[in-house]
């Protein structure tokens, strides 16, 4: 993904509950086109943030076992208000289910106690080795980048 939407995490429990922040900046490229006289905050990128949130969730639980963690399906996805620049997007998701391949969850997103958005997804986790041998360094490389931004955004310690 080339936007990282998780800058710090607040609270995790492993196998239930995340939460995290992003903090808009007016800075962010995105903001140029979206929209030039009222940037706001994409509906798709208040969404990818709870995936973020929820992928890292299920890399700590599973103690970061597999390098690919990628959105599967979504359900009942609600934007309730924007988020402009200078604000703080507070990002919670809960696991309903958290296996091995498959998980499941609902989050929230918002400003000052007023949501911005609420979801339903379900996230599939696997290595690329699974699908072919040869992209074992790959998965690698993956999970070492995975464990660097954790640790950077306060998800764990080693």
């Amino acid at each position: 993904m080339r936007y990282i939407l998780l800058d710090r995490v607040v609270e995790l429990t492993p196998g239930e509950r995340i939460v995290a922040e992003k903090a808009l900046s007016l800075a962010e490229e995105y903001l140029a086109d979206h929209f030039p006289t009222f940037p706001v905050l994409p509906g798709v990128l208040m969404l990818e943030g709870l995936v973020q949130a929820a992928a890292m969730l299920v890399r700590v639980t599973n103690g970061f076992r597999q390098s690919i963690v990628q959105l599967a399906e979504v359900r009942n996805v609600k934007y309730k208000s924007f988020v402009k620049p200078g604000r703080i997007l507070r990002l919670e998701v809960t696991a309903k289910s958290l296996e091995e391949a498959v998980s499941s969850f609902v989050g929230t997103g918002g400003v000052d106690g007023q949501a911005a958005v609420e979801a339903r997804f379900t996230l599939r986790h696997y290595n690329l080795a699974e699908r072919n041998p040869a992209w074992a360094a790959t998965d690698a490389e993956i999970v070492e980048a995975m464990r660097r931004r954790a640790r950077l955004v306060g998800a764990c310690q080693g």
